[in-house]
């Protein structure tokens, strides 16, 4: 009678060989999960959709018409009708925070893309193939690094012309160096591994390689950079204001309220409170939440 010989089991590596590879779609998951295992990570984030969702909703969140003055009420305190106070003209604090949560999160978002939009793909030609534009790409670079941000922002806002637009433009110039030295040094950090140089040695083109193996590989680091960069945005764009280079009254703005609330500090504190601690809660917010995304998303923090 024959005999039928045992099943040996596989060696680990045959069995690590047979097992799928993870797509990107469960590596997102996992991160998530991760980012949900911290109360901090999400008590940032719920803070931030708050913000978001306020300046989505302020034509129905706001109980007064943030434009509309009345003499009567002229430095009011806080109370049942207007629960943050009013301003110097009498119009309602609370109704010109929610509109001018627009301003800021626009101010501290659309920098950022604009920054990655032109940074990202400019760094990762730079790192990838080197030459001669690497070196003319960074030695601008360095020039602009050499100058702090909020000073280049100013700069450039006061040479456009006081307008939210501009201020949203020059925030995004600002932020620039930043994106492109991040983007170049992630792609020669990758270009250097061994996926990459199998990818090279079948025949793959340059831009094969950066859209399917260097880009989608230096995100995680991106994502950590906005978020960070949001939150300086968001103070750039208060500051501009508050210089009167950003939002331009009537139109609500956190940093333009500030300046009006600036003369007033002894008789009305109310109009300086409500708006700083909107900047500061959503400049934490986002600080945190980005910790809490690097932590997530670094595997070898794990």
């Amino acid at each position: 009678m024959p005999t039928i010989a045992p099943q040996l089991p596989r060696p680990a590596a045959v069995r690590r060989k047979s097992r799928p590879q993870s797509r990107p779609q469960s590596r997102l998951r996992s991160a998530g999960r991760r980012l949900l295992r911290r109360p901090s990570s999400v008590l940032a984030g719920a803070a931030i959709l708050l913000f978001v969702l306020a300046a989505v909703l302020a034509p129905f969140l706001a109980p007064y018409d943030p434009l509309q003055s009345d003499f009567l009420m002229i430095r009011k305190a806080p109370s049942a009708l207007h629960l943050l106070g009013t301003d110097e003209v009498g119009r309602d604090v609370l109704s010109r925070l929610i509109w001018g949560a627009r301003a800021s999160l626009l101010a501290g978002f659309l920098p950022v893309l604009v920054a990655c939009a032109v940074s990202v793909p400019l760094g990762v030609a730079c790192g990838y193939a080197g030459g001669w534009l690497d070196m003319l790409v960074m030695r601008v670079t360095d020039a602009m690094l050499a100058v702090p941000f909020l000073i280049v922002a100013i700069a450039l806002a006061a040479f456009l012309g006081p307008d939210l637009r501009n201020s949203i433009l020059a925030i995004g110039v600002a932020a620039l160096p930043t994106f492109l030295r991040l983007a170049r040094a992630a792609a020669m950090t990758i270009r250097a591994e061994d996926y990459v140089e199998a990818a090279r040695a079948v025949g793959a083109s340059p831009l094969r390689i950066a859209l399917r193996h260097i880009l989608p590989n230096m995100l995680p680091p991106l994502f950590v950079q906005a978020s960070i960069t949001a939150a300086a945005a968001v103070i750039a764009e208060a500051s501009l204001s508050f210089l009167g280079l950003g939002q331009q009254p009537p139109a609500p703005s956190w940093g333009s309220t500030l300046n009006a609330a600036q003369q007033y500090m002894t008789t009305a504190p109310w109009m300086a409170i409500a708006p700083g601690a909107m900047i500061f809660v959503l400049v934490i917010s986002l600080n945190v939440f980005g910790d809490g995304l690097r932590d997530a998303l670094d595997t070898r923090r794990r």
